[in-house]
């Protein structure tokens, strides 16, 4: 399992120690040294079967500055993924990604429920 996030936010902090909590092992990836590529974030569209609209960070500053609630109700899907994988601060986190799952945001009873599964 790949746990993404940055390092500064308190909810992928939560996350963080949610995960050691449950010693569940993972490899740790900062979004903002390693943002997610375009590929990756197709794939994992795909495989979350969430729309493409969850894995954007609407809380975020860039998000707002950019306007991105008025403008994504009418992007493509490739434009949106293209704009996801241009900065990692777009993307919302914590990202848990699975070989089989992909968990967007932390709520940690959706966390249990997919990880007791695996």
């Amino acid at each position: 399992m790949t746990f993404i996030c940055y390092p500064k936010c308190t909810t992928c902090q939560k996350a963080q120690k949610w995960l050691d909590e449950s010693g569940i092992s993972y490899t740790f990836r900062d979004i903002k040294m390693e943002n997610p590529t375009y590929e990756e974030l197709s794939a994992w569209h795909r495989r979350s079967g969430l729309p493409l609209k969850k894995f954007f960070n609407t809380s975020g500053l860039l998000y707002k500055s950019m306007a991105l609630k008025e403008k994504l109700p009418t992007m493509s899907e490739d434009e949106m993924l293209k704009l996801l994988a241009a900065d990692g601060m777009l993307v919302r986190r914590p990202l848990l990604v699975g070989d089989d799952f992909v968990l967007v945001g932390f709520k940690e009873a959706e966390w249990e429920s997919c990880l007791k599964t695996q």
